[in-house]
């Protein structure tokens, strides 16, 4: 049997799910399109969707949920150093993971991501290592570079100037990607992806890359599409995830006249026909498109109703008339208050990913 082969046999028995957990709030997801790793890049293979979400504030509930999260089939766990929470990702890892335990390290699956303090090339092996050991691993499945900017190098994961603003560094995303490359090459990480990247500096990574970028992960919603950014990824063989696909409607920081995507009527109509919720649309509405998607949820029937998008299909008219709903509106943009003026904190770094089209 070949590796691919091998792979998506192995990826077809596990479910084909994700966990995705920060500080704050824990992500469980079964995903259509789930990258499996071939013996190089990220395969998708398809598999029947599920999506549950739970929050936690607690990192000892971390712990627990990743317990209870495995011990239902739950294969493949998606972290980041900014979540603050690897070491409590780990306990469970050593009390389920590894030699005559309930799971074996090769059957599961764990991403990753590098912080913007650790872009130096010095200091991306190390970073990856603290995480490895955080999380008590040998390897990782998948490791990807948070944001394209960097902050000032040290352990202070916000670097602040008196005023509030950023410390940056200007340490150049290519050299910090050679450097994830040989993590690769020393078998730490089995691959390597992008986060919030835009489609130049995707091919700028891609010119450089001995070892290509298996995943983009960046916010997707009906309001920000990002069809051209998916297009454009597709084309180059990368895997999409998308985080706030409902569009966060609880983030603390948001305006009170920023639209609401929930509400949007057209959704809602579509919603009726089928009765289900706007958030269902929204979610079936990404799997059609074939772009995984994160969702989150703080209650048990939302949760539940997160499970209820594959028993049925959108039509064509109906996926394009959402597609049409794009604003290029994004949510979750890190912004500051300057001389009284809310603007977006990291627009000013050379690498700040938005200030291109896509």
């Amino acid at each position: 049997m070949t590796a691919i082969a091998k792979s998506r046999d192995l990826f077809c028995l596990l479910h084909s799910c994700m966990l995705a957990l920060c500080a704050r709030s824990i992500f469980l997801f079964l995903l259509e399109c789930l990258p499996a790793l071939s013996s190089s890049p990220l395969r998708t293979v398809p598999q029947r969707p599920w999506i549950l979400v739970f929050e936690s504030h607690d990192l000892m509930q971390v712990k627990e949920a990743v317990k209870h999260a495995l011990s239902v089939g739950y294969r493949h766990i998606d972290c980041a150093a900014a979540y603050s929470n690897e070491a409590e990702v780990g306990e469970a890892f050593q009390e389920c993971v590894g030699p005559n335990k309930i799971i074996k390290r090769e059957d599961l699956f764990v991403t990753s991501k590098l912080w913007n303090t650790k872009h130096h090339p010095e200091d991306v092996e190390p970073a990856l290592r603290k995480t490895l050991g955080d999380m008590k691993l040998d390897y990782l499945d998948l490791y990807l570079m948070h944001w394209p900017h960097a902050f000032e190098r040290g352990d202070n994961l916000f670097p602040k100037n008196p005023d509030n603003t950023m410390r940056y560094d200007y340490t150049d995303y290519k050299d910090t990607w050679k450097a994830m490359e040989k993590l690769v090459e020393k078998g730490l990480v089995k691959a390597i992806g992008l986060s919030n990247f835009n489609s130049r500096q995707i091919d700028d990574v891609l010119s450089v890359a001995t070892v290509k970028p298996a995943v983009l992960q960046v916010e997707c919603h009906p309001y920000l599409a990002q069809n051209e950014l998916i297009a454009h990824c597709q084309k180059r063989g990368l895997v999409v995830t998308a985080y706030s696909p409902l569009g966060s409607p609880d983030r603390m920081w948001k305006q009170p006249d920023e639209p609401v995507l929930l509400e949007e009527p057209g959704i809602k109509t579509i919603a009726e026909k089928y009765s289900k919720s706007p958030a269902q649309i929204i979610l079936r509405w990404q799997v059609q498109r074939k772009v995984v998607v994160i969702p989150k949820s703080v209650t048990p029937a939302r949760i539940q109703q997160n499970l209820q998008v594959f028993d049925f299909s959108l039509t064509e008219e109906e996926m394009s008339h959402i597609g049409r709903l794009n604003k290029n509106w994004r949510y979750i943009v890190p912004m500051i208050t300057i001389d009284g003026k809310l603007v977006a904190r990291d627009a000013g770094h050379p690498h700040y990913p938005f200030n291109d089209p896509y």
